[in-house]
């Protein structure tokens, strides 16, 4: 992710790459103040656009970080595939599912790979990609677990399990868990899953 921390060359006036020039601000931006500092007037100030033309092109802070880290997936679809029923009833299954889809393809695969690689080197990585989770994904997914008892917890909890089985499968690469087939772990970890909603875990 070292291009998150990388200053960005002096904006030359009149350039026609607009949209490239506020990419480019944005990764300084968002590497210097973090997902929740940045802001789209503070981009828009360092492309030396009006913050219209940021919406313009991008629409909302979000997607445009989505796309200065070059992401190719929207959090707010996948966080509404595993919270689109009106029960918890298979949750932990389509949690699961839908994550192993995501990282299944290549081409969604890089970039992140290369975020969290980042985020457990650089503090500031670590900071932008702490910040993005709990805003776009965890903000999310949260609405799956009202009224369930300590629901905040229990969602983060959810999406830690599935963050430490990205780094075991795909970052370290730690074996049989980085070759087994998806449906395998499928059934191995949409029960552990499950529980983090159904309450299991709870003290007496």
């Amino acid at each position: 992710m070292g291009k998150v921390l990388r200053g960005r060359s002096g904006r030359r006036r009149g350039a026609p790459d607009t949209r490239g020039e506020i990419l480019a601000a944005a990764r300084q931006v968002f590497g210097e103040r973090g997902y929740d500092g940045a802001s789209v007037r503070a981009i828009a100030a360092a492309a030396e656009v009006d913050p219209a033309l940021v919406h313009h092109y991008f629409g909302t802070k979000e997607k445009l970080f989505l796309a200065a880290m070059d992401i190719p997936f929207d959090p707010s679809i996948i966080a509404d595939a595993v919270t689109d029923e009106t029960s918890g009833e298979g949750i932990g299954e389509r949690a699961i599912r839908t994550f192993l889809g995501v990282w299944s393809q290549p081409a969604s695969r890089a970039p992140i790979l290369a975020l969290l690689r980042s985020a457990m080197q650089h503090e500031a990585a670590a900071r932008l990609m702490r910040q993005f989770v709990t805003r776009a994904i965890l903000g999310r997914v949260l609405v799956a677990f009202e009224g369930v008892p300590n629901g905040a917890l229990r969602a983060e909890a959810m999406v830690s399990q599935l963050i430490g089985l990205a780094i075991t499968r795909y970052v370290v690469k730690l074996e049989p868990i980085a070759s087994v087939p998806d449906e395998e772990l499928v059934r191995l970890i949409a029960p552990v899953l499950q529980r983090y909603y159904d309450g299991a875990f709870e003290q007496d």
